[in-house]
């Protein structure tokens, strides 16, 4: 399993995001706090809001094409 922090600042990098991670195979969840959504989710994802940190959770050990494919995203 892998994580990393992500960051959506408006709806179209929620759209964006989901186009580039529903090319993988991986299972992918997304939290804050105690919410936990599926990252292929446009309504999950809305739901955890914009401008803050979401933790991403994917089940895979290697998923290096995957991060650089969505660095744009990737929290500080």
């Amino acid at each position: 399993m892998s994580e990393m922090n992500v960051t959506f600042k408006n709806p179209n990098d929620v759209l964006d995001f989901i186009s580039k991670v529903e090319k993988y195979p991986y299972n992918m969840d997304l939290s804050r706090g105690s919410i936990v959504v599926d990252a292929k989710s446009l309504l999950g994802i809305m739901n955890l809001g914009f401008n803050h940190i979401v933790n991403l959770k994917v089940y895979a050990d290697h998923c290096e094409d995957l991060r650089s494919d969505i660095k744009q995203f990737l929290a500080a």
